[in-house]
């Protein structure tokens, strides 16, 4: 049983903000599995399925997706509710903000709230790496594995770097607020262009990526430590008050924090003794011969 995330090598890390392995498995005398509410998170994902796969359905719009062996998500704004099977093995390559812009060349916003089948968009070579990857001996095999598909993208990248991609990990990385102003500028852009340029190689515009961003970070604080009340939380997470953190979370999950919290310990983690904060962003370095 797995949960963790991992760095990537640094020739890919401009493009590659880290890899992430789930992999566990349920009794065999269960009939039904636990069900993972996905809530949003500053992620764009390339997530490979070589055993079993999941179903998958929006909490608000209704769509459902189906038994897909590799999935291509953009910036998520609402929950995802995701089945998983008896035998599940994840292997995700979750990309820097504007990384798979920079990779495939498609604006980020036509990926805006989309689980699609990443074989659709990508060649027929995903086909063989989640072969690869189903006959990997080790953890650290699938490490390579993905880490040597991102080369192949690299070699084809559709789109040049921008003053904007290290704005985003700004955004990304810090608690701070920001001025739009002050970003455009940090960019070479106009404030219009700046906002139009974000959403392209983003997906959603600058403001709206660093709400998510804190949102994130709340819910992960909270699930690390469950003590802590949620005005606490809110003003360590960057929020005015404790008002402005419940907005996000019913906008987000269509729930209150507690509510919410509640969904999440009936995660399948949970039901394994495992919480998702032991686990994401606890990564540590991976070398690639």
């Amino acid at each position: 049983m797995l949960l963790k995330d991992f760095l990537p090598h640094p020739s890919v890390s401009q493009f590659v903000r880290l890899y992430r392995i789930v992999h566990f498995s349920f009794d065999n005398n269960l009939t039904s599995f636990p069900v993972k509410a996905y809530a949003p998170r500053p992620e764009q994902i390339l997530a490979f399925f070589p055993y079993d796969t999941e179903k998958a359905e929006y909490k608000i719009s209704k769509r459902k997706m189906d038994h897909f062996r590799t999935t291509l998500t953009g910036q998520q704004l609402e929950v995802i509710n995701r089945a998983v099977a008896r035998n599940i093995l994840v292997i995700q390559i979750v990309f820097q903000p504007s990384g798979l812009y920079q990779l495939l060349g498609i604006p980020s916003y036509e990926l805006t709230n989309q689980y699609i089948d990443a074989a659709l968009v990508l060649t027929s070579d995903i086909n063989f790496v989640n072969e690869q990857l189903y006959h990997a001996k080790s953890y650290d095999e699938m490490l390579k594995v993905a880490h040597n598909f991102v080369l192949s993208l690299i070699r084809k990248r559709a789109k040049d770097s921008h003053p904007l991609d290290r704005i985003s990990k700004i955004i990304l990385r810090q608690d701070s607020r920001f001025s739009i102003d002050l970003l455009a500028r940090e960019s070479c852009c106009s404030h219009k262009q700046f906002e139009r340029k974000f959403k392209e190689r983003v997906g959603v515009t600058p403001k709206l990526f660093s709400r998510v961003t804190r949102f994130d970070k709340a819910f992960i604080l909270k699930n690390k430590q469950p003590h802590l009340d949620w005005l606490t939380i809110a003003i360590q997470c960057g929020y005015y008050d404790y008002q402005h953190l419940v907005r996000d979370y019913k906008e987000f999950t269509g729930c209150s924090p507690t509510a919410f919290y509640e969904i999440e310990n009936k995660s399948p983690e949970r039901s394994l003794g495992l919480s998702e904060a032991w686990y994401r962003y606890a990564i540590e370095d991976q070398t690639f011969d």
